[in-house]
């Protein structure tokens, strides 16, 4: 392996990691108030780092994050539950979707790569509600049915996020190919 191959997972590593320090949950440890962009993160892991050591990685410092968070602003921890852990397969769901995407012709097809991203961040959004709702101890716990009333008022933000970020990375990949600096099946 010559150490192109070596030094690029460790530039995309950094780059996911520097995106979700930028953007994730309460903005405590920085300064700017940009929404959550974990859940294209995890999907472009996916896509680009493939193995499952990394998604361990990006979900251990996902959580020191919201737990360095709250540390700094105990209000932060509100959803420091035991429904927390739902996040795990919410985002291994974006990362499955990166997987199959990943070995696709083109990763980054508009048609495939919105389809995939939107479907992936529709699961993501049930099961993390879903987890929240019924693991938390915050909400009565009658049932899934129930549940889904109150996760449903967040849907349109959440899909909205991350249809943007979505939009975002199509228009980088776009302005990337027309520059020649990525081929169409290159990753």
């Amino acid at each position: 392996m010559d150490r192109t191959n070596q030094t690029k997972p460790l530039l995309i590593a950094a780059a996911i990691a520097f995106f979700m320090l930028l953007t994730r949950g309460s903005h405590t440890l920085t300064p700017f108030s940009l929404p959550d962009a974990s859940l294209i993160l995890f999907l472009l892991g996916g896509i680009l780092l493939k193995r499952w050591g990394w998604f361990a990685a990006f979900f251990v410092l996902g959580t020191v994050i919201d737990f360095g968070a709250a540390a700094l602003d105990p209000a932060q921890g509100f959803c420091l539950t035991n429904g927390y852990w739902g996040l795990i397969p919410s985002y291994a769901a974006m990362w499955l979707g990166g997987l199959w995407l990943g070995k696709q012709k083109d990763a980054f097809a508009i048609m495939p790569f919105v389809a995939v991203s939107l479907a992936t961040t529709c699961i993501a959004f049930v099961v993390s509600t879903q987890t929240y709702y019924l693991f938390s101890g915050r909400f009565p716990n009658d049932g899934i049915l129930h549940t889904l009333q109150y996760g449903w008022n967040y849907l349109p933000n959440w899909m909205l996020i991350n249809i943007v970020y979505t939009a975002l990375v199509c228009l980088v990949v776009a302005i990337a190919r027309n520059f020649k600096l990525l081929k169409p099946a290159s990753l």
